[in-house]
């Protein structure tokens, strides 16, 4: 949704991110003069809040950064397994304290983009000032949203049944307050971030780690480190295509692009079951290789091979306009929150934070009130796997947020939630924005398809928003699952998009509350 208007050429500050509140707090920190990081901060802070249900400082977060002069950069907030790890006779569960086994890095990596910010943009603020509209929403409370209210319900029965969760929530009026939490942000706040992994706030955390059995350490959190790396790059139509490295999926939605680069769209209309046929396929032919990717500290990995242009070629005329691959990948879910910000100065950070699935692990950790993210979830126990769970080891991240630059300088600020879902997402708005020349938020609103297995529906069907063309789509050799439109399910999504002369124009997803506002 987008709450301000029309834009004139001095307005290029913008913010968007998915729940108002945190919205609004990052648009506070851009009136005060900080810089689109510091904004990013405070409204990741506020995220962890309001949005206990898709993020949390028990979680990690990955960053894209890019400024007027096309520098780039990106962060990579990702916590590593413990160093001293169970035998694994059986696979990773999915909830509860046997999946706690990985680090936490979305604090980490506030502390390390601030430490950027000053070094490079001239920000000034302090994490306690950003720190501010998040501890006051979780000491005096805020009133949920109907995304968080949607996934209390349909997680009822499991949440009843995870010791200490109901407790560190406290609702009252209509307002949900977790004291816990604030005063675990009010620790961060007096004493720094780095409270999380070396002073009184992590004693707390390893104590808790130690009481519902995790494997997890105060060593543990101490080697807890944001990566700077620099971003992967793809030439789109005449943009250039940002996403993080390995050991995230960027490269798979680069490869979906640089695919679709080899297809002429003029000729398909907007909605043509024929458009969203070549997007799936496209899709498909990425993910193939996606199995491959995993810590290139443990894993070999040639970040090239994936896009190659020669390769990109291949996959595209593999595509077959009349007919579906079989296919037999299951689908993994998971959830997050994507914002997005662009300060005065033309300076952008696009930012997803996670604790993975909703509701992460499910386990408060002690009496800090923070839930601990399931990503190691993620991991493989087969011996040889490019993901195989081992000390120190960082599993394969579905987080991908990107930036398209345009003349050496941000255009398309952009990302989404969704897990496997992300790198199809993307390409459907993608698609739209660059292709078809769609405002953000009619690429935003468009109908989106989700391989394989939903919440919804077990069977690895190809899932449509909304209904029509179904004796197409079943021709070209699809087994389809049709979904109400705007449905949870797909995701919410953010994009802003900046023109010059034109200021700045964006929009949040139209699944859920978010909203862009403009300075």
């Amino acid at each position: 949704m987008l709450t301000s208007s029309p834009a004139t050429p001095s307005q290029t500050a913008m913010v968007t991110s998915p729940h108002p509140l945190a919205s609004e707090a990052g648009a506070e920190v851009l009136r005060q003069g900080g810089t689109a990081i510091e904004a990013a901060v405070a409204i990741g802070a506020v995220l962890s809040v309001v949005m206990p249900h898709f993020c949390g400082i028990g979680g990690d977060a990955v960053w894209v950064l890019a400024d007027e002069k096309g520098e780039s950069r990106c962060l990579l907030g990702l916590g590593q397994a413990a160093r001293t790890l169970p035998d694994f006779s059986a696979p990773i569960p999915l909830r509860g304290p046997g999946v706690m086994l990985t680090s936490a890095s979305a604090v980490e990596s506030w502390k390390t983009a601030l430490d950027f910010s000053a070094r490079h943009w001239g920000g000034r603020q302090s994490p306690a000032s950003l720190l501010e509209a998040a501890i006051l929403y979780a000491e005096e409370g805020y009133e949920p949203a109907a995304s968080q209210r949607f996934w209390e319900d349909f997680r009822r029965e499991e949440l009843a049944r995870w010791p200490g969760f109901k407790e560190i929530f406290v609702e009252d009026n209509g307002l949900l307050r977790q004291p816990q939490l604030a005063a675990s942000l009010k620790t961060l706040a007096a004493e720094g971030l780095e409270s999380f992994y070396h002073g009184a706030l992590a004693a707390r955390l390893a104590k808790g780690f130690a009481e519902v059995g995790s494997p997890l350490t105060a060593s543990d959190l101490q080697n807890t480190k944001t990566r700077e790396a620099a971003p992967e790059r793809l030439d789109y139509r005449g943009l250039t295509l940002l996403a993080p490295p390995p050991p995230t999926q960027g490269l798979t939605t680069l490869a979906i692009m640089g695919i679709l680069s080899h297809f002429d769209f003029s000729a398909l209309p907007l909605e043509s079951a024929e458009r969203m046929h070549l997007l799936v396929e496209a899709v498909k032919q990425a993910f193939l290789d996606r199995l491959r990717i995993g810590d290139p500290d443990f894993t070999a990995l040639d970040a090239s091979f994936f896009l190659d242009p020669q390769r990109l070629a291949a996959k595209a005329k593999a595509i077959d306009p009349r007919q579906a691959l079989l296919w037999p990948q299951p689908f993994r879910h998971g959830e997050t929150v994507f914002f997005g910000v662009v300060d005065q100065q033309g300076r952008a950070a696009s930012v997803l934070q996670s604790t993975f699935f909703d509701w992460g692990s499910g386990v408060p950790v002690g009496d800090t009130g923070i839930l601990w993210h399931n990503r190691a979830a993620s991991f493989s126990v087969e011996a040889g796997h490019p993901n195989q769970i081992r000390p120190g080891k960082r599993p394969f991240f579905t987080l991908n947020p990107g930036i398209a630059l345009k003349q050496g300088r941000p255009h398309l600020v952009y990302g989404t939630q969704g897990a496997d879902g992300q790198p199809q997402t993307l390409s459907v708005v993608l698609n739209g924005l660059i292709d078809y020349g769609l405002t953000p938020e009619e690429a935003l609103a468009q109908p989106r398809f989700l391989l394989g297995r939903t919440f919804s529906d077990a069977r690895d069907s190809l899932k449509l928003e909304g209904e029509g063309h179904e004796s197409l789509w079943r021709a070209l050799g699809h087994d389809v699952t049709f979904l109400s439109r705007l449905s949870p399910i797909f995701g919410q999504a953010g994009v802003i998009r900046l023109r010059p002369g034109h200021g700045a124009e964006g929009a949040h997803d139209p699944r859920g509350e978010g909203i862009a506002l403009r300075l």
